[in-house]
């Protein structure tokens, strides 16, 4: 399939490859990162840098008792960015870590502060009532002036998201700041032994990636049944820095699955539009216009014309397929449509009807609860959630009962041909192209690199 690329990205590509080449030639370390690599490439300038991770420096525990400037003397408390430094150049920190069992109220009263401060704080204006909301694992510190008054209260929920709350005259205000990291791309390149998931952890793909990988890919290929030995995947994916150092994992970018000899490539496009997807090279969607199943859970009761009604004890066509799962479980839209019905509907119970394109609709009964923002009109997009699992209207135990109906007439979900999804269409075409050539010679570079890097420590 990347034959029938315009040869402008090959060109590309080349050039890419020598300058990224030239750079691993010169790093005495090529050997020894021939597994994993992670380079940030520049096609358009023709340049290179290989990203080296750093190992995460070493917290300090510190007491209740304790601020940060008595554990760490030798660095002045950290500034935060939009504080005023004549404000804040004299405040000591209280710093906690969240655990289970802690209440806001004993965490106010760790850090010297009564019920009655703690209440003007979570009363003031802005975001400062989300203080209320607590999770183990986060972290809560407290300032205080030289005559002891609490000046500000800031809760980091995590690497991300921090809660910022200031004295502003006589009463707080608080507001949640949330950090963008920096993605860089980065390679995995694996062979199938045993299964996906074993080869990808050893190409060094954390769980989430290999699922995305897994669902990229899983409308044409069942990774149960289809997978077999000597597969080959490779994926550029992005990498999530702060402050220099790497924290976590994004988006997948391009992936490359060869099944059987026949080579699959998946490309993330976002249009102009603000949409993102995953495309073929040549613009065809890598997914279904529906998902084949709703929920994931087994079945109860399938598709069945002639079934015998388990309450009625009468022959009743049974016109879609339950599955059984444990009430609250989440119900994904099948597709993407707009909701035609949602309310109580008879023997249905609680049901939210979606209404898609091509005269097909679908059907979701029995929830416990409705999802938000469910109302007659609403648009919905695959995969939102409508509606939990519940034994709502005529039912012996919890499940979901899921109809497909084509013209008003049922289908078998399990069987039905799915439609595809639709195409870039003819006027974003263009755009894809422009966009998706770059993508394609910066995956050829990774996979050029990369084969160079594994020879070169196949001979040490």
């Amino acid at each position: 399939m990347l034959k029938m690329l315009p040869k402008t990205h090959i060109t590309i590509a080349a050039a890419a490859t020598v300058v990224v080449t030239a750079a691993i030639l010169m790093s005495p370390s090529a050997g020894v990162e021939a597994k994993r690599m992670s380079y940030t490439l520049d096609l358009e300038q023709g340049s290179a840098s290989k990203i080296i991770s750093q190992k995460p420096q070493q917290k300090l525990k510190t007491s209740p008792e304790q601020s940060v400037a008595e554990v760490q003397p030798e660095a002045a408390p950290q500034v935060p960015e939009q504080s005023n430094l004549e404000l804040t150049s004299g405040l000591d920190w209280q710093t906690f870590d969240i655990k289970s069992g802690d209440t806001l109220s004993s965490l106010f009263k760790k850090a010297g502060f009564n019920d009655g401060i703690m209440l003007s704080v979570i009363h003031g204006e802005g975001e400062a009532d989300k203080l209320q909301r607590l999770y183990a694992g986060e972290t809560i510190r407290f300032a205080t002036n030289s005559e002891g008054n609490l000046t500000s209260v800031e809760l980091k929920r995590s690497l991300l998201e921090t809660l910022k709350i200031e004295k502003q005259e006589e009463s707080f205000k608080g507001q949640t700041e949330m950090r963008e990291p920096e993605p860089k791309p980065a390679f995995a390149s694996g062979t199938i032994d045993g299964s996906l998931y074993l080869a990808a952890r050893e190409a060094g793909l954390n769980d989430r990636l290999t699922m995305e990988f897994a669902g990229i890919f899983g409308w044409d290929i069942d990774f149960v049944y289809d997978v077999r030995k000597g597969d080959r995947f490779e994926v550029v994916y992005e990498e999530l820095y702060l402050d220099g150092e790497k924290f976590s994992t994004g988006r997948i970018l391009s992936a490359r699955f060869i099944n059987r000899g026949e080579e699959n490539i998946a490309l993330l496009y976002t249009d102009s539009n603000g949409d993102s997807d995953y495309y073929a090279a040549n613009g065809r969607s890598m997914r279904k216009a529906f998902l084949r199943t709703p929920i994931s859970a087994r079945i109860s009761s399938s598709f069945n014309l002639q079934r015998r009604h388990p309450v009625l004890d009468v022959v009743r066509p049974h016109e879609g397929t339950d599955y059984a799962a444990p009430t609250g479980s989440p119900i994904k839209a099948a597709g993407n449509g707009r909701v035609q019905f949602s309310g109580w509907k008879g023997g249905y119970g609680r049901t939210v009807v979606l209404k898609h394109g091509d005269n097909i609709t679908t059907l979701y009964a029995h929830m416990s609860r409705i999802g938000k923002g469910m109302k007659t009109g609403a648009r919905v997009k695959q995969g939102d959630t409508i509606g939990y699992v519940g034994s709502s209207g005529m039912v012996t135990g919890a499940h979901l009962h899921y109809e497909f109906r084509v013209n008003g007439s049922p289908r078998n979900s399990r069987t039905v041909k799915l439609p595809d999804a639709q195409p870039i269409p003819a006027s974003e075409m263009a755009r894809f192209k422009s966009a998706t050539t770059l993508q394609v010679a910066q995956f050829e570079a990774f996979r050029n690199n990369y084969q160079h890097l594994a020879a070169l420590a196949s001979e040490d």
